[in-house]
């Protein structure tokens, strides 16, 4: 093996190593989740050095510079507020998900409209609208880090894959019985998987678009699923009221998650894969070992359902949303409640840690978005602007970026009647990172 060069990972915290091995080019990451702005620097790369025989003494000042880069961004201070950018009308039928790439460049919006769309963040300006589905596109992503590629999932029982660039379909994905309602491609962007409401999951082949396995087990909807960092398992959720931890390779089942009494909402890897955390409309959150699949705790508080779960990118905290009007904090490994975030006027439908994991951002049926203090439960910032109900919001990246989105909508019984719905609206909101634009904007 030949190492040919060190690249810098800033959130999660961690060292890219691009290495030749029989005439291929690989990578492999060192993580450094644990890093602070105190850790002894020399003591960690002695410690790197014994354990990667990549890392040579001709290289260890090299790393030593990264790690010094990646405690100096560690050690920057949140204390920004985010500041109404632009408000943007994106589809004449409601929204139903919306998405970055890591860059933050640009985003992708998905709706009932049939299309996908993709938006020049900083101009607002739409650069392609994807057009060939025949129903509803309910779930889309970006293959990140890359962002290359867009895959969206459709009520029509299909899944696209895209081309960012040029908005070329490169495939169309057929298989599915029912619809559509998640997808996600692995972080090594070979695979993209779909769950589907006809109780499977397929594995699709990114470069000759063929299925690659079909996971059956579920009895029920799948709603939910997720690869780990590594690329070799992934887990589904289902309204069965269980989690099925995957083989991807093979597609045997590995584990079945049992335990939670009524549907699965939501469910995720931690960063290091040694975790899974599942949110229920059970009014629980439960925290399962990923390698074994047992339950490692049961974490309650909640009044109503829980609607969202994630965890920070160290994998030590949980942070679940839930339709009560709350969110709380979670330790991963002492199991306690470290803050209850409350303010919130409605259900709260989605939660996120910012990529640096100093902040909390909150969705909910109350009009507002608001942003978090994890540590303490502090509200730090009431994001306004949206007349009707958030049901979607997003960090980019850098975290300097924030994207919340609403249906401004008229109810009514047939979703395919264009006049019943009023245009969706999307606001942006930014920090000064974006000068000019920001002056502009206040200008007028």
């Amino acid at each position: 093996m030949k190492l040919k060069r060190l690249l810098l990972r800033y959130y999660p915290p961690g060292i890219i190593l691009e290495y030749v091995q029989g005439g291929e080019l690989k990578t492999k990451s060192i993580d450094l989740l644990d890093l602070s702005p105190g850790t002894d620097v020399g003591a960690l790369v002695e410690e790197i050095r014994k354990a990667e025989p990549l890392i040579t003494a001709s290289r260890k000042e090299q790393v030593i510079h990264l790690i010094l880069r990646l405690q100096e961004k560690l050690g920057q201070q949140e204390d920004h507020k985010f500041y109404l950018f632009k408000v943007l009308r994106a589809h004449i039928l409601p929204l139903t998900n919306v998405a970055f790439n890591k860059s933050g460049s640009c985003f992708i919006t998905g709706s009932y409209d049939r299309t996908c769309k993709i938006w020049d963040t900083a101009s607002g300006e739409e650069l392609r609208t994807l057009e060939g589905h025949r129903n509803v596109v309910y779930a889309i992503a970006f293959n990140n880090p890359y962002g290359d590629k867009i895959a969206t999932g459709s009520f029509d029982k299909t899944c696209k894959l895209w081309s960012a660039e040029t908005g070329k379909c490169y495939h169309t994905f057929r298989g599915h019985t029912a619809e559509i309602v998640c997808l996600s491609f692995n972080l090594q962007s070979t695979l993209i998987a779909t769950g589907s409401m006809d109780t499977t999951a397929k594995l699709w082949d990114i470069q000759n678009g063929e299925e690659v396995v079909m996971l059956t087990g579920h009895s029920a909807e799948i709603i939910a699923l997720s690869f780990n960092t590594t690329g070799d398992r992934i887990i589904t959720g289902s309204f069965d009221h269980t989690v099925v931890v995957w083989d991807v390779g093979t597609g045997r089942k590995l584990h079945t998650l049992i335990g939670h009494r009524a549907e699965i909402s939501s469910a995720q890897f931690n960063w290091d894969c040694s975790l899974i955390v599942t949110g229920s409309m059970d009014k629980t959150c439960m925290l399962w070992n990923a390698v074994t699949g047992t339950r490692v705790a049961t974490l309650t508080g909640h009044d109503d359902e829980v609607l969202d779960v994630c965890f920070d990118y160290t994998g030590q905290r949980i942070a679940t949303s839930s339709a009560d009007g709350s969110a709380r904090v979670y330790n991963a490994e002492t199991k306690k409640c470290i803050a209850k975030l409350e303010g919130h006027g409605g259900e709260i439908s989605k939660i996120c840690f910012n990529p640096q994991g100093s902040r909390i951002l909150t969705a909910s049926s109350d009009k507002t978005a608001r942003l978090w203090d994890p540590h303490t439960g502090q509200c730090i910032q009431i994001l306004e602007g949206h007349t009707d109900e958030i049901f979607s919001s997003a960090f980019n990246y850098k975290g300097d970026i924030i994207i919340t989105d609403c249906n401004i909508k008229n109810y009514c019984t047939e979703v395919t009647s264009s006049h019943c719905y009023n245009p969706v609206m999307i606001v942006v909101l930014c920090r000064r990172v974006i000068q000019s634009l920001y002056s502009l904007y206040f200008l007028k």
